[in-house]
């Protein structure tokens, strides 16, 4: 499906699937089945409220079911874990019990079974209390927003203006390689001729002095 700023539109599921069994053929081919989307999206933006329940409302009209990626709504949630200071492990969570058809030997046959799978429980349970979870991922939007204000002082403009943890950058090649020889972060796509998009992540642990120490190897 097409995307705008990292976003499915309602109005694009709809069309599709109606598309889909207009053609006389649709035996013939797989049925659409699942939609997922990720929150945030992969450029760093925000689905809204009314974005995701006009997708809701089309995925159950139309018998789909709606994965999300990251957040607690829909049949199928995930919870990360580790970006939020887990040892290990991330949560999948099933609202709806009727979509585990043999869920448990399923697991068996692909060898996912966890033998210890308390401690794994014991980490979001500790991560759910006293708001933790909420208080380690403040960190990250904040030193993330550190990070974004000193990029755009410095002059370099943004690819995407992300509000989380994830933030995008025009840099100029000669920039990048130098800063690959003391940083971690990824090129957003094929490098270009002098300037390439690059994506930084930031998460519970990083410090402001981290953020300082970047924006001084600029």
């Amino acid at each position: 499906l097409p995307q705008h700023e990292g976003k499915v539109w309602a109005a694009d599921v709809e069309r599709f699937v109606h598309d889909f069994y207009a053609d006389e053929t649709f035996e013939h081919m797989v049925a659409p089945g699942v939609l997922y989307i990720t929150q945030p999206t992969e450029l760093g933006s925000l689905y809204t409220l009314a974005e995701l329940e006009a997708l809701s409302r089309v995925c159950r009209a139309n018998g789909i079911r709606l994965y999300l990626d990251g957040a607690r709504l829909c049949d199928v949630f995930y919870i990360g874990g580790t970006k939020a200071g887990a040892l290990f492990g991330e949560a999948v969570v099933v609202t709806n019990p009727t979509l585990l058809h043999h869920f448990f030997p399923l697991i068996k046959q692909h060898g996912a079974l966890f033998a210890k799978g308390r401690i794994l429980g014991l980490q979001f349970d500790t991560l759910f209390t006293d708001d933790l979870y909420v208080r380690i991922a403040r960190r990250a939007i904040t030193t993330a927003m550190k990070m974004k204000q000193g990029f755009v002082a410095k002059g370099y403009k943004l690819y995407m203006d992300s509000p989380t943890n994830q933030q995008f950058f025009y840099l100029p090649n000669e920039v990048i390689d130098r800063l690959r020889e003391h940083v971690s972060f990824e090129l957003w796509g094929a490098k270009g001729e002098t300037t390439s998009a690059v994506r930084f992540v930031t998460d519970w642990a990083t410090t402001d002095e981290d953020i300082d120490e970047l924006l001084s190897l600029l």
